[in-house]
């Protein structure tokens, strides 16, 4: 388990990151599985990681298990790697937002 240290770090940034609320991912996780249009690419298919963000959102930071620290890193470096890629095609910034969307990281709101 992460010293207390290191937990309050991520635990912040993780927040930072996830700049949706629970109840609006939950709500563009249902949308998201019945759109056929926004199906997200296999690695994101049936959200499992989306799922278990809002499971994190719902949680005490003394309830968080090791298996939700390995998910929280890995939303924080996914969010942080592919936050400001750079212009891109309209069709690829639209699915990269749904992809972030999916982590619960709206790329067009304001980070603060």
């Amino acid at each position: 388990m992460a010293d207390a240290l290191e937990l309050d770090a991520l635990w912040d940034e993780f927040h930072r990151v996830v700049n949706m609320t629970s109840q609006e991912l939950a709500a563009w996780l249902r949308v998201n599985d019945e759109a056929e249009e926004s199906v997200p690419p296999p690695e994101y298919a049936g959200s499992p990681t989306g799922e278990h963000v809002l499971a994190i959102l719902q949680k005490r930071r003394i309830d968080l298990t090791e298996e939700d620290l390995d998910v929280m890193y890995e939303v924080v470096d996914t969010v942080t790697a592919e936050t400001d890629p750079g212009p891109g095609h309209e069709a690829e910034e639209t699915r990269r937002r749904r992809r972030l969307m999916t982590l619960g990281h709206d790329p067009l709101r304001s980070s603060a």
